[in-house]
């Protein structure tokens, strides 16, 4: 039997898979259980900034590993106290504690529930094609009723309005509102920046009623837009902002940053068994430290727009649009994106969805150019199939 039909005997079933076996990687590029390399435009789904495999990352790993992997809250740890002052350092300033987790999503249930214990309010307002998470707070937020539906009933006291429209979203916040919460980049919802007005009117009519402003910045956040967080580009400090995917370079955590006009928090109300654990506080130090010192958010910035100007000069009639924001990029098409998804990997190249139009590129940070313009002639060149097989 091999390792495809083991895992399709075993696994959940929750996920749709790839006919891909990815063993190895290295920088932008992975390798599959037969030695064939592939560009990863995929990264984990955002997680791997700093690349596969990085050595500062890796060594940080194998040596905490051999001193203390696990110290739960109960006590105090030099790692976690150390990460605690870097993201201080890098995070809005106004943000100046923080709750550590393991994923994003978990970010997301506790600073909905650090906004209701706050304010005493249970009212949340949310965006129409938002993607927040699956724990069940979190995908009440969600957008899309595929993911929710099959679970109902979800949690109460929470409303929806358009993205981008600040008059729907002044007239959701109430008196009861406890919180909104936005991505500052949709990314799961077809990559669709927040304008800067508008990020900065959520800002306002939250001060306004009272309300909490929770900046889900799991995606978006430690350089993938070209600033540490998306937010910064548009100068809105949230109350809460919640970070995961890429804050430990490949392992598992998240965190909620909290503002000083949240409170509420005492002993025993809220809490997380691995989260702020040795292991993964160093791996989150030692990837921290890479991005500032390689200067990925500039380098996001760059290969962005080099990225964006490569794609926008494709001829090809099934584009519709290219957007995005820093390395986050979105190619929406007038074909089913899984279509060139699936075009793609038999070019050697690795890449997203983002609904069912949009292809979604969320390639490392340190993506070289020669990979990016790669990336272009194989796009084009399954995009020529495409066109001469509709013909």
């Amino acid at each position: 039997m091999n390792l495809m039909d083991i895992e399709k005997q075993y696994t959940s079933g929750f996920y749709g898979k790839r006919d891909v076996v990815l063993v190895k990687g290295q920088n932008a590029h992975v390798w599959d259980v037969d030695g064939r390399e592939y560009i990863d435009c995929v990264a984990g789904i955002g997680v791997a900034n700093a690349g596969h495999s990085h050595p500062a990352i890796a060594a940080a790993i194998a040596e905490q590993a051999q001193t203390l992997m696990t110290c739960p809250e109960l006590f105090y740890n030099n790692r976690r106290a150390e990460l605690y002052q870097k993201l201080a350092e890098m995070t809005p300033e106004g943000i100046d504690r923080f709750f550590l987790c393991n994923s994003g999503t978990e970010a997301v249930e506790g600073a909905i529930k650090m906004a209701r214990l706050s304010t005493g309010r249970q009212g949340i307002v949310a965006a129409s094609n938002a993607f927040h998470g699956r724990t069940l707070g979190a995908l009440t937020a969600t957008y899309k009723k595929d993911y929710r539906e099959p679970f109902g009933p979800l949690v109460p006291g929470f409303d929806r309005v358009p993205y981008n429209d600040v008059e729907a979203l002044e007239a959701a916040v109430t008196g009861e509102t406890a919180a909104v919460i936005l991505e500052v980049v949709q990314g799961e919802g077809g990559i669709h920046p927040g304008d800067g007005d508008y990020i900065r009117a959520a800002r306002e009519i939250c001060n306004t009623q009272d309300a909490l402003l929770i900046l889900d910045e799991v995606q978006t956040g430690f350089g993938r837009t070209g600033r540490w967080f998306a937010c910064q580009h548009h100068g809105v400090v949230p109350d809460l902002l919640t970070m995961g995917k890429a804050i430990a370079g490949g392992m598992p955590m998240g965190a909620v940053g909290i503002g000083s006009g949240v409170d509420g928090m005492k002993p025993g109300l809220h809490g997380s068994t691995f989260g702020g654990n040795p292991l993964a506080c160093a791996t989150s130090l030692a990837a921290l430290e890479v991005y500032q010192s390689e200067q990925l958010q500039a380098r996001a910035t760059e290969m962005g727009e080099y990225f964006r100007e490569r794609l926008e000069e494709i001829n090809s009639p099934l584009i519709r649009e290219v957007r995005g924001m820093g390395l986050m990029i979105g190619v929406e098409f007038k074909v089913r994106a899984s279509k060139v998804v699936e075009g793609l990997i038999e070019h050697g190249v690795l890449t997203l969805t983002s609904g069912t139009t949009v292809m979604r590129l969320l390639p490392p940070l340190t993506i070289p150019r020669e990979d990016i313009d790669t990336v272009i002639e194989a796009l084009c060149d399954v995009l020529v199939q495409m066109e001469n097989g509709s013909k």
